[in-house]
Parts: C-alpha cells; sequence; structure tokens
C-alpha cells in the first residue's frame, strides 16, 4: 500500500469513528482506538451536576494552531442515548478513553483492584492511572476530563492535516498549580514559570517559608540579594540559609550569608562562614576579600594580610592602604604601651579604630588597660562590658598575638586586673588562671597570676586580722598586698580602717585620699575620710564629704545625723548662735502671722513652702521638701497654706504657689517660684552652712 492510500484510509475509519449515527455497530466505540495511544487517564473530578442535565463543558486549553477540520460536537440526545446503551451492553467495555463511568461495577475499588490501578484483558502489566477517588458507593457523575489530556501527557491534535505534517517539538503540560489537567501548555518542553516570580506575591511566600512550587538555591540567592541591598539583612540571611539548605556546597551561598551575617552586626560568624566558603572553593576570590576585610575590622592584620594577597589575586589597592594604616597604628599602641604611656596608648588605640579596625576585641581591651593604668576605673569597666564576646573565639585567630601574648590570653589578662582593682579578687584569680592557660608561655601572664594570687592571700589575711582586732599586723597584711600592687584602692580604704581604729587619723586620711585618686566615686574611702576628718574637728572638710555621701546615700541615717552634727559644730566653730536644731525635725505648719513673724526672725535659715492643699503641683513636691528637711537638718522648714492663711499670703504677696522664700536671720534672701527639685535642692544647700 502506498503512503498516500495509507493515509487515506486512515483518515476514512477516523471520521467513521466518530460519526454521529447510533447504530448497534458505532456504539461504545473507543475514542482514537486506532491511535493506539495506551492507558486511559482517569479525569479530575467535578462538581455534581444536576439531575436533569447529562453533559459537562470542558475548562482545559491548549497552545499552538488547530486544524482546519475540527471535530464536530455530539449532540446531547447522542450522549444520552450512548450512555443508556453502554449501561444495559453486557459485550462492550463501559469506559472510553479520557471518560469517567458512573457504574460502580466498573469502578477500581468495587471490581477489587488497587485504586490507581486497571487490569487488562490480555494478562499484560496493568498502566498505571491516576486515581480520581470514585468509590463503589459514590453516586454518578457526569463529568469529562479537564483540558485536552492525553495518556502520554502529549497534546492530541484533531486536525487531519497535522497528522502527517506534524511539528517536531513536542508538548507538555506545564505545572500550572500543581494539579494534573489544569495547567498551562508550552511548546518545546519548557519549564512553566516559578510562582515566586509573579508579581509581588512571591517574595512574601519566599519570606515566610512556605512551599514556592519551582523556587531553586538561584532564586532563593536572588530574592535575598534584594533584601540585602534594601538593607534588611535578617530576611536576607533567612532566605541564604535556605539556599543552603537546598546546595550546602556553594562557597557563593556561604559568602553570601557572610555578607548578611557582617550586615547584622555578628562578626565571628561570618568569619566562619567565609573560612567555609574558601574551604569549599579556595580560589573564591570573592570569599578572600570578604574575609580579608573582616579580618581588618577584627584588627587581625596578618590574616587580614594573607587573604588579601592570596595567591591569583590582585590586592585591592585601598584595602591594602587601610591594612598598612592599621598596622601602623597597632605597631606604635605596642611600643608606647611598653613604656606606660597611657595617654598615647589611647590616641593609637582611637587611631586604629578610625583607620577601620573597628570591631577588634583586643584593642578595646588595651582602651580598657588604659583607662585602668589612667585610674579611671569606671570607664574601664564600662569598656569591658561592650566588647562582645562572640568574636574572641575564632578558632582562626586563637593563634593570633597581641602584645606578645595570645589574643584571647591577652583578654583576660586585662579583666583580670579589673577585676582586682574593683576588689573583686575571687574573679581576678579565676581571670588571670584563664590567661595562663590559654597562653602558659606568655611571661607577663605568668607573673600577673603570682601577683593576683599573693595579693588576694594579702588581703584574706589583713581581713582576718581586723576581725580579730589585731589592727596592727592587719596594716602590715594590707601593705605587703600594697607592695605588690601599688594601685589597689581596696587595700588603700582596708588600711585606712585600720589606722582609723588605732586613732592615727592622719595616717587614715592619707590612705583614704589614695583610694579616691585611684577610684574617685569610692564611696567607703569617703566615709572612712569623712570621720577621720570629724575625729580631727575639721569640720568644713568633714561637712563637704558627709554632703556628698547624703546625696549618694540619701536612706542612710547614719550618714545624716553624722551631717547633721557636723553642720552644727562648724556654725559653733564660726562663733554663730545655735537654736532650735534637732536632728530628724519635721517641717513646721504656720497658721498665723505673729507666728509666721516669730519663726522666721529666729538665728539661721529659714525655708518658708507657701503652698495650697488641692494644688496638683503643691503635692508632687511636698514629699521632696520633706526629704530636704531630713537632709538639711541645719534649716529650720516651715509651711503655709495661703488659702487658710490669708494674712500671711498677702503680707508676703504670695499669688502663685508653689512659692518657696529662704529667710536668714529674719530677713529674705531667695525667692523661688514654681522651682524643679534640682533648683530647690540647689538653693537649699548653697545656704546650709
Amino acid at each position: 500500500m502506498s503512503h498516500s492510500s495509507g493515509l487515506d484510509d486512515f483518515a476514512d475509519r477516523f471520521r467513521h469513528a466518530l460519526s454521529c449515527n447510533n447504530d448497534a455497530g458505532n456504539i461504545n466505540k473507543p475514542d482514537f482506538r486506532e491511535l493506539d495511544l495506551g492507558s486511559p487517564v482517569s479525569p479530575l473530578r467535578t462538581t455534581r451536576a444536576p439531575a436533569a442535565s447529562t453533559s459537562s463543558s470542558s475548562s482545559g486549553s491548549f497552545s499552538g494552531r488547530t486544524g482546519t477540520n475540527q471535530v464536530p460536537r455530539k449532540p446531547e440526545s447522542s450522549l444520552t442515548n450512548s450512555n443508556t446503551n453502554n449501561s444495559s451492553s453486557s459485550n462492550h467495555n463501559n469506559n472510553n478513553s479520557g471518560e469517567l463511568s458512573g457504574s460502580s461495577e466498573n469502578s477500581p475499588t468495587a471490581r477489587g483492584f488497587k485504586p490507581g490501578h486497571t487490569r487488562s484483558d490480555s494478562g499484560s502489566t496493568p498502566a498505571p492511572l491516576i486515581y480520581s477517588g470514585q468509590t463503589a458507593t459514590s453516586p454518578a457523575l457526569n463529568v469529562l476530563p479537564t483540558g485536552n489530556i492525553c495518556p502520554s501527557g502529549k497534546i492530541l491534535k484533531t486536525g487531519m492535516g497535522m497528522v502527517a505534517n506534524r511539528s517536531s517539538r513536542s508538548d507538555v503540560l506545564g505545572s500550572g498549580m500543581g494539579n494534573y489537567g489544569h495547567g498551562s501548555i508550552m511548546r518545546g518542553g519548557g519549564k512553566a514559570e516559578p510562582v515566586s516570580s509573579r508579581g509581588g506575591g512571591g517574595n512574601e511566600a519566599v519570606k515566610r517559608g512556605g512551599h514556592v512550587q519551582g523556587v531553586d538555591p538561584e532564586e532563593l540567592k536572588r530574592l535575598g540579594n534584594e533584601c540585602y541591598k534594601r538593607g534588611n539583612f535578617a530576611d536576607a540571611l533567612s532566605l541564604y540559609d535556605r539556599a543552603i539548605a537546598m546546595s550546602p556546597a556553594s562557597a557563593a551561598y556561604r559568602s553570601n550569608r557572610a555578607a548578611a551575617l557582617t550586615g547584622l552586626g555578628r562578626l565571628g560568624e561570618a568569619v566562619r562562614e567565609c573560612e567555609e566558603a574558601v574551604r569549599l572553593d579556595p580560589n573564591y576570590g570573592r570569599a578572600h576579600q570578604r574575609l580579608a576585610s573582616l579580618f581588618l575590622r577584627l584588627g587581625q592584620v596578618e590574616n587580614a594580610r594573607k587573604h588579601l594577597c592570596y595567591p591569583g589575586m590582585q590586592p585591592d589597592p585601598s584595602e591594602m592602604q587601610r591594612l598598612q594604616v592599621v598596622e601602623k597604628h597597632i605597631s606604635k599602641c605596642g611600643d608606647v604601651r611598653r613604656i606606660g604611656d597611657w595617654k598615647s596608648v589611647l590616641r593609637e588605640v582611637d587611631a586604629a579604630v578610625a583607620a577601620g579596625a573597628d570591631s577588634s576585641p583586643q584593642l578595646f581591651m588595651c582602651r580598657a588597660e588604659a583607662f585602668l593604668k589612667l585610674h579611671q576605673i569606671d570607664d574601664a569597666e564600662t569598656v569591658l562590658s561592650h566588647i562582645p564576646k562572640s568574636e574572641l573565639h575564632i578558632s582562626s585567630t586563637s593563634q593570633t598575638r597581641f602584645f606578645g601574648m595570645l589574643s584571647e590570653a591577652y583578654f583576660y589578662f586585662v579583666r583580670a586586673q579589673i577585676e582586682m582593682a574593683l576588689g573583686r579578687f575571687e574573679n581576678a584569680v579565676t581571670a588571670a588562671e584563664k590567661a595562663s592557660q590559654i597562653d602558659p608561655r606568655s611571661v607577663e601572664v605568668a607573673v600577673l597570676l603570682n601577683n593576683v594570687r599573693m595579693v588576694a592571700r594579702a588581703r584574706v589575711r589583713g581581713n582576718d586580722l581586723f576581725k580579730s582586732e589585731r589592727y596592727t599586723e592587719a596594716c602590715s597584711a594590707y601593705g605587703e598586698g600594697l607592695r605588690l600592687d601599688p594601685s589597689n584602692s581596696v587595700l588603700y580604704c582596708n588600711r585606712a580602717a585600720c589606722w582609723f581604729k588605732l586613732g592615727q587619723w592622719e595616717r587614715s586620711i592619707e590612705d583614704s585620699n589614695q583610694a579616691l585618686h585611684i577610684q574617685p566615686n569610692y564611696t567607703k574611702a569617703l566615709l572612712r575620710r569623712a570621720a577621720s576628718n570629724n575625729k580631727l574637728e575639721r569640720w568644713e572638710e568633714a561637712v563637704k564629704d558627709y554632703e556628698v555621701l547624703r546625696r549618694e546615700l540619701p536612706n542612710d541615717n547614719e550618714v545624716a545625723e553624722s551631717l547633721f552634727h557636723a553642720q552644727v559644730a562648724l556654725k559653733k566653730s564660726r562663733g554663730e548662735e545655735v537654736y532650735n536644731l534637732k536632728f530628724g525635725g519635721e517641717v513646721e505648719e504656720v497658721s498665723g502671722l505673729e507666728q509666721f513673724r516669730a519663726a522666721i526672725s529666729l538665728p539661721g535659715v529659714c525655708l518658708v513652702h507657701f503652698e495650697v492643699a488641692s494644688n496638683s503641683q503643691c503635692k508632687q513636691i511636698s514629699p521632696f521638701v520633706d526629704t530636704l528637711c531630713g537632709r538639711y537638718p541645719s534649716i529650720n522648714f516651715l509651711k503655709v497654706d495661703i488659702e487658710e492663711s490669708r494674712a500671711v499670703a498677702t503680707a508676703e504677696n504670695v499669688r502663685i504657689v508653689p512659692t518657696f522664700k529662704i529667710y536668714k536671720n529674719g530677713s529674705r534672701v531667695k525667692e523661688i517660684v514654681c522651682p524643679s527639685r534640682e533648683m530647690l535642692e540647689h538653693s537649699v544647700r548653697h545656704y546650709s552652712f
């Protein structure tokens, strides 16, 4: 048979199969039987059709042009008759290709087959089905397949002209929304567009961590890069993490993750990510550059140079210049540190930080050490508390030396000194021992550890002797500790207490002054000096110290009483008359004009609070006036309610409350209207002695 006659015969048989005749020979002929397309595909279930309806339209579509010879659609009556005949016939198969039968005996579960499979009459291996989910008890559904779906996944060309002239490119079903039969059809086996790239909703889906069909690691990296450019480092990090989870061997993903960590200020973790990227790809230039920049910020000059000048890479001139400047200032810092020029140490540290080493724990520790040596202990402690601990434990920097000792050992070296200066001797010993464990070969660390242990023992021995009232021996014990650590304010203060007990108040003041020189805010040393001045009847110095203590310890009654007695003694030493002064006095309420004039005429200083009991501002400041009364017992405090004592208000011309007036020996010396607490106390303090 020739090729032309074969095609004609095939076309005739195909038209005959699709004819609308209802003769018995044409009933239930399988669609496209002659094409032998393999096993049928069960269509997707659609919504239940009304009882009177016998058909359902297809919602599928396909791309590409169809032939001019469209397949004619059967009339509704033909479909109905055909289904009726099918149900009564036992010699024909009821299921046509692409159709779902409503009869229960032909469903897979009703005939004992496993869902998703069918049995071949010829005994051949059954072809798999997409199980429709219908069971033996399911009601009959009048459904048609959604879309032009053929068992092989190809698009059937219904035009006869296309049978002979078929395109060489195959048409495949796109991914669509993930439901078989609803997708778009794409030419040439092209991939479906990822959901994440369609509009703005894709990024949000990725950020939420939900499943996004079609997203690959590169897409996650791209989204992460967009977040990074917008400064949204946390979301960028999350996206890079997901990309790494899908492709853990990618050096680029590790390097990008390091960039996000750097943006979040987590430099130690960023270093570890870059090191992993270099391990995965030793020639990855971007990771080397990023690692060099990180090491430079951490003050690790040699490590930065190693990656900046990696073989085969051209170093960035600007980065190289920054490295040289940082290296110069760190070198100078070491030189001036060796000679004890601590002010120059601070200058060089600041210069190195400004040049690029802005996150170096060692430079910050050097700054803390300089503050300590300059007796700025509070500043040293503040610097110590703000050093990021995570940056100290980077494996690649553990063997880097700083000022002759390992970097991590230097941290504990400085910490031990600060703990010792603050009187936390046990913590100091622990820190020094840790430094010695990290760098047992460092002579400087070994000397510090020995001194810290001996000073701690001297302090313990001195405390035991003091408790046993063996004050002279206690002085010797504290002196032994001071020979090892001549800048220890705690030992000076403890020895001052011993001198006070021995009645050697001048020596007590000397040691107290030494302690306050090292630590200006040392309250206990100030208390020792005030008590010694009191014993030596240096009333003016005693009053000054007690006033400072009164502000720092407002609830300490012992300090308040000591201040009161010192103020009274100071007034007496000046020849002033002292009347009606008693410790712990209260604000006196005045109701009459004669009583008011008598009170302000007494010798000394008197403060009068003019108020209205119902006024909110007066209610707020009245408790503070009571506090001042206890804090400054040498001043007589009065209060007048101008609504209850209108004669006093008129005589003093008071119209606004709260108003405060200060009188000295009967004469008004100051008037304050609606003052702040700070202003009021400043005025009271000024006239208190």
